[in-house]
């Protein structure tokens, strides 16, 4: 097995989630929770696809593919609310989770 062919996509993997645990958070914290918790709910699921697909990588699985295309839609998905929202924490997110879909995108 050849981890180095995943080294870039992991490493992107692994800080979207660690971006995403921080901004669902954060949102947890904003003045207006109710009005966060969409960016909430994907951040969570984000961050779980985006440690299963490190795994799948890490593991060499017969559904990398798959795995990584699902991880870059929801990672897009979640970059999408992010960017909506003006908070630091949010931006940051954003940027984090669609650099995260392009990796995936071309993993698939």
């Amino acid at each position: 097995m050849d981890l180095e062919k995943f080294k870039s996509c992991i490493d992107a993997c692994n800080e979207c989630a660690t971006y995403c645990d921080y901004c669902a958070a954060s949102c947890l914290q904003e003045d207006d929770v109710k009005a966060m918790a969409e960016c909430i709910r994907l951040d969570m699921q984000c961050a779980q696809i985006c440690r299963l697909a490190a795994s799948f990588m890490a593991q060499n699985s017969e559904y990398v593919k798959e795995v990584c295309r699902l991880c870059a839609e929801i990672c897009r998905k979640c970059g999408e609310e992010c960017a909506k929202h003006e908070m630091d924490h949010c931006q940051q997110c954003a940027k984090a989770c669609m650099r995260c879909a392009e990796e995936c995108q071309a993993m698939a």
